[in-house]
This record gives C-alpha cells, sequence and structure tokens, in this order.
C-alpha cells in the first residue's frame, strides 16, 4: 500500500513538473538529448521506487561491511521543492540517520534505471566514506588556520570572522573533488552488486556541464569520473574488488 501511494505522490509531482516546465528553457543543462528518450511520468515513478527498494538493501548491506558504529539505516527520500534542475544529494537527519534525496526533475531527467542507480549508490557512497564529517574537519580546520593568520596581522574581530568563513570553504573544498572520485568507485561497486549497469548508468555525465579542472571546484572533470568508473567496473570484472 505504501509503495502504491509513494508512486502515485512522484506521478502526480512529476505530471506537475512536466506542464509547468517550458518548452525551451533559458538554462537547460540536461538538454543535449531529445525529449523521446525521456520516460513518461508512470514510467519514471516506476524506474524510481524499483531502483530504491533493490538499491537500499544493497546500500545498507555495503554500509554494514565496510563500517563500525555508523547508522547503515539509510532513507531514500524524493524532494518534491519546485526546480528544473536534477539534483541529487546525501544529508544526515536530526536522528543520525543517512538520508539520500532525489528531486523531480533528476527523476525525470533519467533515461532508464541504471542512471537512478547510479547516481543512488555515488551518493549513498558519500555515507559509507565519512566525506561529510570529513569536509566538517577540513571547514573547522581551515577557520581556524585563516583566523589565526589573520589575527596575526592585528585585524579586527569583524575581519577575522570573515576571513573564518573564508577559510571554511576553502577547507570544505580543499578534498571535494577526490572525495567525488571516491564516490564514484564506491557507487560503481554499489551499483555493480545490485544488478545494473554502472556504465550505462554514468553516461548521466555526458549530458550535464563539465565542470573542468577549476581551482577548488566541487566536482572534478567528467572524463575523470568516466575513467573512474571504466577502471572500477574493470576491476569488477577482474575479480579485483
Amino acid at each position: 500500500m505504501q509503495t502504491l501511494i509513494a508512486r502515485a505522490c512522484i506521478l502526480l509531482a512529476l505530471s506537475v513538473l512536466t506542464a509547468c516546465v517550458p518548452t525551451e528553457p533559458a538554462r537547460a543543462p540536461l538538454q543535449s538529448y531529445a525529449a523521446d528518450d525521456l520516460p513518461s511520468p508512470e514510467q519514471a515513478a516506476n524506474n524510481f521506487i524499483s531502483v530504491a527498494r533493490k538499491m537500499e538493501p544493497q546500500i545498507e548491506a555495503e554500509c554494514y561491511a565496510r563500517t563500525r558504529g555508523r547508522n547503515c539505516d539509510y532513507q531514500i527520500v524524493v524532494d518534491d521543492r519546485p526546480t528544473t534542475d536534477p539534483n541529487a544529494y546525501q544529508t544526515i537527519d536530526r536522528a543520525g540517520r543517512p538520508v539520500v534525496a532525489f528531486n523531480l526533475a533528476l527523476i525525470a531527467s533519467a533515461r532508464n534505471v541504471d542512471e537512478l542507480a547510479f547516481v543512488m549508490g555515488h551518493e549513498a557512497a558519500h555515507h559509507i566514506a565519512g566525506h561529510l564529517q570529513s569536509k566538517e574537519q577540513n571547514a573547522m580546520a581551515g577557520a581556524m588556520i585563516f583566523g589565526a593568520l589573520a589575527a596575526a596581522t592585528g585585524a579586527d574581530n569583524g575581519v577575522v570572522s570573515q576571513v573564518q568563513n573564508i577559510g571554511a570553504q576553502v577547507g570544505s573544498r580543499t578534498y571535494s573533488k577526490d572525495y567525488e572520485l571516491q564516490a564514484d568507485r564506491l557507487g560503481t561497486i554499489i551499483t555493480w552488486n545490485a544488478g545494473y549497469d554502472p556504465m550505462r548508468g554514468a553516461q548521466f555525465f555526458e549530458r550535464i556541464p563539465d565542470p573542468g579542472n577549476v581551482f577548488l571546484g566541487t566536482h572534478p572533470a567528467n572524463h575523470k569520473r568516466m575513467e573512474t568508473v571504466q577502471r572500477t567496473v574493470a576491476d569488477l570484472r577482474a575479480g579485483r574488488v
């Protein structure tokens, strides 16, 4: 019954989203393919629910196998806030439970179940690898270092506070690209073990803007991400993982 209710809710939201999105948006990062390639709202809803039901136990199994004392009771949810930019993210709720959220635009834009599975595995991998905690520690270290340097120059409290904020941003982004590649590798493994095709799923990268090699950017270049997936799949096929 819960699955039927969830499917109905997602289907309704996707139908509304499809009706509200203009046919020629001013900013369309995922429009390098024909609209005919997209699933219908009903199929998109079915795809997401089927992938979530299959991926969640595999994600939790990987979490329990690779961590000690970490909450592995994942919750996969839909972020139904209206937006045309596809997005997925991982966070922690107030009870410390890991949450993987997909917005409606991403569910609607995924061409197949493999893309949904790969993105889901990637986001879940951040929690397993402890990336959120590491980013917080890096941010704190950056704030302390930048703040101390500013204070040493005789800056007043207002300037020190501003410099600490900058330091926190720099610190949190220092290893962001490495974290993304680590999540790509582990996400590939999770996707593969759940029975999906991570190479097909990673084709999602071919339709998003390439961040290139931006200094202190949060994401690596798309070709590096694809190379990581390809190497990981090769390792899986050879039994090296």
